[in-house]
């Protein structure tokens, strides 16, 4: 039977599964090919001609024995010198100690027997100021010249640094140009306020401990300041020994009460005063006696 004519069926190709990192083809590729073809290439021609691995001929492979020989026997005189020489370094090192140890203690020992003579000076130089009458003139140039110990009434005064104080300049504090434009305390301030004290009626000051005398010196080194070349560091305490409500009332009504003042409104010194009923004021630790007479006996002619 004629009819018309049928089409072949249609077969269709099954689809494959897209692979899951289809997204991430770029990484797939490095990771695939890690080693550059140019490298792998190179590698392969250098094998090829020979020139990879160890070496083949008698004399190369003589050559490389020679080299890891002579390598060892570097790092073997290397490391018995080294196991030869640290003893000595160790005893060396233990003799230098142990100098140091010794000339640290010499040091100590003389710093006490300093101590102790300058006490017994100062001892001496107190007795020598007092008479058996008992005059009292001694015993008031005694404390006017600080050789002796005093305690009375009197005044503290705290002089300290402003709380943002910095260091201006090359750090000579008398070479700025104003009087405390940083915000420090100067040793020009110091000596102001010491010379309104002594002014104002105080018959004993001491700064930080150390007694002041009248060759007593106040200086700069630096940013620190020195009295008798000792150097004190902030806040620098005032202690004053006399009638203690007078000479502090006295004492900020002079001139240089108010320019410590001055200093407080304008720099931001810190400063506080206040009377106390009794300070205590140590000896000066060298008065130098420059002049000296015999004291004549009572009832010689």
């Amino acid at each position: 039977m004629c009819g018309m004519p049928q089409e072949p069926p249609v077969r269709s190709t099954p689809t494959r599964p897209s692979r899951p990192d289809a997204s991430m083809s770029l990484l797939t590729n490095v990771m695939d090919h890690s080693l550059d073809d140019g490298y792998a290439e190179a590698a392969a021609r250098k094998k090829a001609a020979g020139g990879g691995g160890l070496p083949r001929t008698l004399s190369a492979k003589l050559g490389l024995a020679g080299g890891l020989v002579l390598a060892a026997l570097v790092v073997t005189v290397g490391a018995a010198q080294a196991r030869i020489a640290a003893p000595v370094v160790a005893k060396e090192r233990q003799e230098l100690i142990d100098r140091i140890d010794r000339e640290t203690k010499a040091a100590d020992e003389l710093e006490g027997t300093v101590d102790e003579l300058r006490d017994d000076v100062g001892a001496r130089q107190r007795e020598a100021l007092r008479d058996d009458g008992g005059d009292s003139r001694a015993e008031l140039v005694g404390i006017l010249s600080g050789a002796s110990e005093v305690h009375g009434p009197g005044v503290k005064l705290v002089v300290d640094d402003a709380k943002e104080a910095t260091t201006g300049g090359n750090g000579d504090p008398r070479e700025t140009s104003g009087f405390s434009d940083t915000g420090r305390v100067r040793d020009r301030d110091m000596q102001r306020v010491v010379n309104g004290l002594w002014e104002s009626g105080a018959e004993a000051i001491s700064i930080n401990g150390q007694r002041l005398t009248a060759l007593s010196a106040i200086r700069a080194a630096g940013d620190a300041i020195l009295v008798d070349n000792r150097p004190l560091v902030p806040p620098y305490t005032v202690l004053a020994v006399g009638d203690g409500k007078r000479l502090s009332s006295k004492f900020q009504d002079s001139a240089d009460g108010l320019y410590l003042n001055a200093l407080q409104e304008n720099y931001g010194i810190r400063t506080a005063i206040s009377t106390e009923s009794d300070l205590r004021l140590p000896a000066a630790p060298s008065v130098i006696v420059r002049t000296a007479q015999p004291i004549s006996e009572k009832g010689t002619s």
